[in-house]
């Protein structure tokens, strides 16, 4: 695991420091490979994203390519769709249309993941031949899953697949596909972003439990780059070290 690394903010300095960090990720990717490769998620973040993003100066829209960690098999007008939230970039910044990439909702789970495993694809890959994204802005839930990779789940031991179908999610929608631990881990970075006294149990467990299996958001260990906590003074409350 190359690393990890902690910042504790007052809260309400937690948006602007996420849509910071992913410009400057984004910056860096495009002076250096000319094209930024992202992976999205749901939830507060992608709100803080889709607000606070287009207001930063000098960022390279047209060559940001932005695909999803992972994704319910519904319309895209659904509220569940996370497509649906990042969709409305399109128009407030000079982000082609067809540089965002939804799953195909209107194919069986099964299918839908293959199809998207095709496009993520087209990311060059590492030596392990698995697609390597420029950052992942992860989220976690409250039981500790991350994309659609939850406590217990098969798919935590899925080594081959880029993109995995799951059909029985604990938390509904139950049908979704997700990126697998190979892909995740051999990202150049990753975020997690995590506010209020409610997550504090789970991010102790998450960044410094080691009774018994490692929770799904623990197991985003990437081989090459580092993990990067956004956290509030509350969520961090029960860490054991300082930061």
């Amino acid at each position: 695991m190359a690393g990890r690394k902690v910042h504790v903010l007052q809260t309400a300095d937690i948006p602007s420091a996420v849509c910071e960090f992913v410009a400057e990720q984004s910056k860096a990717a495009v002076r250096d490979r000319g094209v930024f490769y992202l992976g999205v998620s749901g939830g507060s973040v992608a709100k803080f994203m889709i607000e606070g993003l287009p207001k930063i100066q000098g960022v390279e829209w047209d060559k940001w390519h932005v695909f999803f960690c992972d994704e319910r098999l519904v319309p895209f007008d659904d509220s569940d769709s996370t497509y649906r939230i990042y969709r409305e970039l399109i128009g407030k910044v000079n982000l082609p249309e067809g540089q965002i990439y939804p799953i195909n909702p209107s194919l069986s789970v099964a299918d839908a993941a293959k199809d998207y495993a095709a496009k993520v694809s087209n990311i060059p890959s590492g030596g392990d031949k698995f697609p390597v994204f420029d950052l992942l802005v992860l989220g976690m839930g409250p039981d500790g899953h991350t994309c659609s990779l939850f406590p217990g789940h098969q798919l935590l031991k899925e080594e081959t697949l880029i993109v995995a179908p799951i059909d029985d999610s604990p938390k509904p929608p139950p049908c979704r596909v997700t990126l697998t631990y190979p892909v995740i881990n051999s990202a150049r970075c990753a975020m997690f972003a995590s506010a209020g006294a409610g997550k504090a149990d789970m991010v102790q467990r998450v960044l410094e439990g080691s009774d018994g299996e490692p929770l799904p958001a623990a197991r985003v260990q990437l081989k090459q780059g580092t993990v990067h906590w956004f956290l509030d003074t509350d969520a961090a409350s029960k860490l054991q070290a300082k930061y």
